[in-house]
């Protein structure tokens, strides 16, 4: 076995040093008074995400109520001082499902009624009961038990935070890069990501295969436009941390109107030219790194001042914007190269 550990002992001790962990014991009382004042949030982008069915719901309630061990939960410190929860969604939202006193903490999880036990294998009694149905001893009980939460200081280094919410969740929902970057980068810029992700006619112009539709493809897409068409001369390679580079230089930025409208515009233009989704003959979704290249091309184009062409009949498949957009694509030179291409094809 090798003795030489110093090199091996500070490379760990270095990586450590940016990571900055707390770990709370909270009762579920404490838990589910901080979900109703907002001191913990659950993010928009991870709403999405597989839901529980009652029986599952119950199933956690039981282990509770039997005092079982129950996984911890993961959270991120924003710079309010609030934490949002990264992993464990599903058990403060059956948590809130369950005790929530009220119709507005119920339609948070998207809930109408309180959760009713189902299913229950250990506490059969209790099957059929919600919690204001249960002996005033047994709820006192209950709110008593505490969950183990795990908080990500938000002073960690931002790109250990990126790599440790990308290992969250490895057993059960795997998070796409851009997701997380939606979680790590809040802001007024990442809000106008989502916007133009989902705007017409740009949403019209990308058709994903079904499994992509809400994984962060769209979003991740209008997010390359920007970084592609304002920063690409830092471009090295590989994409994501370039995108998170960018995407965190720009997360405070509230400067964005002009972004916003040239984005428009664009997506636009290239709506007039294809009349609906941007595809290659016997192609079915569209080809992303394709249409990257064509709207950072069109968005030039503008700028130069130019106007934007009819390009020729079968553009989409042009030889050489098709060859620089598959294959190796994540090099400079390609990027370039699509892009070079683009432009071309689209200059009146």
């Amino acid at each position: 076995m090798a003795t030489d550990t110093p090199p091996l002992q500070e490379q760990l001790d270095a990586q450590r040093q940016k990571v900055d962990v707390d770990h709370f014991d909270l009762t579920i009382r404490e838990l589910m008074r901080m979900a109703a004042e907002g001191e913990l949030q659950r993010a928009p982008v991870y709403q999405r995400k597989f839901r529980w069915d009652e029986a599952t719901e119950s199933r956690l309630i039981e282990s509770l109520l039997l005092g079982l061990p129950v996984p911890s939960v993961f959270v991120a410190t924003n710079t309010d001082g609030s934490w949002e929860v990264v992993d464990g969604l599903q058990r403060i939202s059956t948590l809130i499902h369950f005790t929530a006193d009220s119709d507005e903490l119920l339609a948070s999880v998207g809930k109408d009624a309180p959760l009713r036990l189902s299913g229950l294998a250990d506490l059969t009694a209790f099957n059929g009961l919600t919690m204001a149905e249960l002996p005033s001893p047994v709820q006192l009980a209950f709110f008593k038990r505490s969950l183990r939460v795990t908080a990500l200081s938000d002073k960690s280094n931002r790109e250990t935070r990126f790599e440790l919410f990308e290992r969250l969740n490895a057993g059960g929902v795997a998070l796409s890069p851009q997701e997380v970057r939606a979680a790590i980068y809040r802001g007024s810029f990442n809000d106008m990501l989502r916007e133009l992700a989902y705007s017409e006619p740009f949403k019209t112009l990308v058709r994903l295969q079904p499994a992509r539709e809400d994984d962060g493809t769209r979003e991740e897409m209008v997010l390359k436009f920007f970084a592609y068409l304002h920063d690409r001369d830092r471009y090295e390679g590989p994409v994501t941390e370039f995108l998170n580079q960018y995407m965190e230089e720009r997360s405070s930025d509230d400067n964005l109107q002009s972004d916003r409208e040239l984005f428009e515009r664009v997506a636009e233009e290239i709506h007039r030219i294809t009349q609906g989704p941007f595809q290659r003959p016997g192609y079915g979704p569209t080809p992303l790194v394709e249409l990257e290249a064509i709207l950072v091309g069109a968005a030039e184009v503008l700028a130069e001042g130019g106007a934007i062409a009819d390009p020729p009949a079968g553009w989409e498949s042009d030889e050489q914007l098709v060859s620089a957009s598959t294959g190796g694509t994540n090099t400079r030179a390609m990027l370039r190269a699509r892009i070079s291409r683009a432009k071309e094809l689209l200059r009146a």
